[in-house]
Protein backbone atom coordinates (compact mmCIF):
# COMPACT_ATOMS: atom_id res chain seq x y z
CA UNK A 1 0.00 0.00 0.00
CA UNK A 2 1.21 3.40 -0.62
CA UNK A 3 2.42 6.05 2.12
CA UNK A 4 1.06 9.11 0.12
CA UNK A 5 -2.63 10.19 -0.70
CA UNK A 6 -3.01 10.81 -4.24
CA UNK A 7 -5.28 13.81 -3.26
CA UNK A 8 -2.46 15.16 -1.53
CA UNK A 9 -0.18 14.89 -4.06
CA UNK A 10 -2.71 16.48 -6.86
CA UNK A 11 -3.40 18.99 -4.18
CA UNK A 12 0.25 19.83 -4.10
CA UNK A 13 0.94 19.68 -7.56
CA UNK A 14 -2.33 21.74 -8.34
CA UNK A 15 -1.49 24.64 -6.34
CA UNK A 16 2.48 25.38 -7.93
CA UNK A 17 1.62 24.12 -11.24
CA UNK A 18 1.57 27.71 -12.84
CA UNK A 19 4.30 28.96 -10.51
CA UNK A 20 7.34 28.72 -13.14
CA UNK A 21 10.23 28.68 -10.09
CA UNK A 22 11.09 27.37 -6.93
CA UNK A 23 13.60 28.15 -4.46
CA UNK A 24 15.64 25.05 -4.29
CA UNK A 25 17.84 24.71 -0.99
CA UNK A 26 20.68 22.82 -0.05
CA UNK A 27 22.85 22.64 3.36
CA UNK A 28 26.86 21.90 2.66
CA UNK A 29 28.89 19.77 4.39
CA UNK A 30 29.39 23.52 7.33
CA UNK A 31 25.36 23.10 7.66
CA UNK A 32 25.08 26.11 5.79
CA UNK A 33 21.59 26.83 3.94
CA UNK A 34 21.89 28.10 -0.04
CA UNK A 35 18.95 28.70 -1.87
CA UNK A 36 18.99 29.01 -5.61
CA UNK A 37 15.82 29.09 -8.39
CA UNK A 38 15.41 25.89 -10.35
CA UNK A 39 12.67 25.26 -12.33
CA UNK A 40 9.98 22.54 -11.64
CA UNK A 41 9.08 20.15 -14.55
CA UNK A 42 6.37 17.92 -13.09
CA UNK A 43 5.42 16.18 -9.93
CA UNK A 44 4.76 11.94 -10.78
CA UNK A 45 2.15 10.33 -9.12
CA UNK A 46 4.75 8.66 -6.40
CA UNK A 47 5.07 12.13 -4.84
CA UNK A 48 8.50 12.92 -6.76
CA UNK A 49 9.23 16.20 -8.48
CA UNK A 50 11.42 16.22 -10.86
CA UNK A 51 14.12 19.40 -11.91
CA UNK A 52 16.73 19.95 -15.20
CA UNK A 53 20.19 20.39 -13.82
CA UNK A 54 24.13 20.17 -15.06
CA UNK A 55 26.17 17.65 -13.47
CA UNK A 56 28.66 20.65 -12.98
CA UNK A 57 26.13 22.95 -10.42
CA UNK A 58 28.22 23.53 -7.93
CA UNK A 59 25.36 22.61 -5.53
CA UNK A 60 25.13 18.90 -6.80
CA UNK A 61 28.06 18.04 -4.52
CA UNK A 62 25.92 18.98 -1.63
CA UNK A 63 22.87 17.33 -2.88
CA UNK A 64 24.69 14.14 -3.31
CA UNK A 65 26.38 14.75 0.44
CA UNK A 66 22.97 15.79 2.35
CA UNK A 67 19.81 14.74 0.52
CA UNK A 68 17.08 16.42 2.92
CA UNK A 69 16.39 19.54 0.52
CA UNK A 70 13.39 22.03 1.03
CA UNK A 71 12.10 23.74 -1.90
CA UNK A 72 9.83 26.70 -1.59
CA UNK A 73 7.41 28.42 -4.21
CA UNK A 74 5.34 31.74 -3.93
CA UNK A 75 2.66 33.19 -5.66
CA UNK A 76 2.19 36.64 -3.81
CA UNK A 77 -0.63 38.21 -5.83
CA UNK A 78 -2.53 35.19 -5.30
CA UNK A 79 -1.34 34.96 -1.72
CA UNK A 80 -0.78 31.53 -2.29
CA UNK A 81 3.27 30.13 -0.56
CA UNK A 82 4.38 26.38 -0.11
CA UNK A 83 6.65 25.10 1.06
CA UNK A 84 8.34 21.41 0.51
CA UNK A 85 10.57 18.94 2.59
CA UNK A 86 11.66 16.07 1.00
CA UNK A 87 14.68 13.73 -0.20
CA UNK A 88 16.89 15.22 -3.37
CA UNK A 89 19.05 12.01 -5.96
CA UNK A 90 20.99 12.90 -8.31
CA UNK A 91 19.79 11.74 -11.60
CA UNK A 92 21.72 10.76 -15.07
CA UNK A 93 18.92 9.02 -16.90
CA UNK A 94 18.36 9.53 -20.77
CA UNK A 95 15.10 7.70 -20.86
CA UNK A 96 13.01 9.97 -17.73
CA UNK A 97 15.03 13.53 -19.32
CA UNK A 98 13.26 12.56 -22.86
CA UNK A 99 10.35 12.05 -20.94
CA UNK A 100 10.44 15.14 -19.28
CA UNK A 101 11.95 17.47 -21.63
CA UNK A 102 10.54 20.59 -23.05
CA UNK A 103 11.83 23.01 -25.63
CA UNK A 104 12.51 25.57 -22.90
CA UNK A 105 14.95 23.14 -21.35
CA UNK A 106 17.38 24.05 -24.43
CA UNK A 107 18.12 27.84 -23.37
CA UNK A 108 20.43 25.51 -20.24
CA UNK A 109 21.32 23.14 -22.76
CA UNK A 110 21.95 24.27 -26.53
CA UNK A 111 23.15 20.60 -26.62
CA UNK A 112 19.58 19.00 -25.76
CA UNK A 113 18.73 15.72 -24.86
CA UNK A 114 22.45 14.95 -26.03
CA UNK A 115 24.14 17.36 -24.15
CA UNK A 116 26.83 15.90 -21.71
CA UNK A 117 25.98 17.59 -18.77
CA UNK A 118 22.20 16.86 -18.83
CA UNK A 119 21.38 15.88 -15.48
CA UNK A 120 18.03 15.77 -13.24
CA UNK A 121 17.08 16.04 -9.37
CA UNK A 122 14.63 13.75 -8.06
CA UNK A 123 13.22 15.17 -5.08
CA UNK A 124 11.05 12.54 -3.64
CA UNK A 125 8.58 14.92 -1.05
CA UNK A 126 8.30 13.78 2.41
CA UNK A 127 5.94 16.76 3.38
CA UNK A 128 4.35 20.22 2.14
CA UNK A 129 3.24 23.03 4.07
CA UNK A 130 1.40 25.82 2.03
CA UNK A 131 -0.93 28.71 2.92
CA UNK A 132 -3.96 29.73 0.82
CA UNK A 133 -5.24 33.31 1.49
CA UNK A 134 -8.60 32.57 0.40
CA UNK A 135 -10.22 35.52 1.21
CA UNK A 136 -10.06 38.72 -0.80
CA UNK A 137 -7.12 41.52 -0.34
CA UNK A 138 -10.51 44.00 1.54
CA UNK A 139 -11.49 41.19 3.28
CA UNK A 140 -7.92 40.96 4.70
CA UNK A 141 -7.04 44.50 5.43
CA UNK A 142 -10.43 44.54 7.70
CA UNK A 143 -9.27 41.46 9.27
CA UNK A 144 -5.67 42.65 9.95
CA UNK A 145 -7.49 46.13 11.06
CA UNK A 146 -9.78 44.64 13.32
CA UNK A 147 -7.41 42.45 14.78
CA UNK A 148 -5.10 45.64 15.43
CA UNK A 149 -7.98 47.26 17.27
CA UNK A 150 -9.20 44.40 19.23
CA UNK A 151 -5.78 43.24 20.16
CA UNK A 152 -7.24 39.79 19.01
CA UNK A 153 -5.74 37.98 16.35
CA UNK A 154 -7.39 37.85 12.62
CA UNK A 155 -9.75 34.98 11.08
CA UNK A 156 -10.99 33.49 8.42
CA UNK A 157 -7.65 35.24 6.30
CA UNK A 158 -5.93 32.35 4.97
CA UNK A 159 -5.74 28.77 5.20
CA UNK A 160 -2.53 26.72 6.69
CA UNK A 161 -2.13 23.31 6.09
CA UNK A 162 0.41 20.29 6.44
CA UNK A 163 0.47 17.56 3.94
CA UNK A 164 2.71 14.51 5.04
CA UNK A 165 3.53 11.86 1.99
Amino acid sequence: MPLYSQDQINTIAAKIKDIRFGMFTTMDDGRTLTSRPLTMQRIDNEGNMWFFTSDEAPFIYDVQRHADVNVSFARPDDQLYLSVTGQAYFVKDRAKARELWHPSVRAWFPGGLDDPHLAMIRVKIQSAEYWDAKASRMRQLMQLAKAAVTGRSPVDIGQHTTVCL
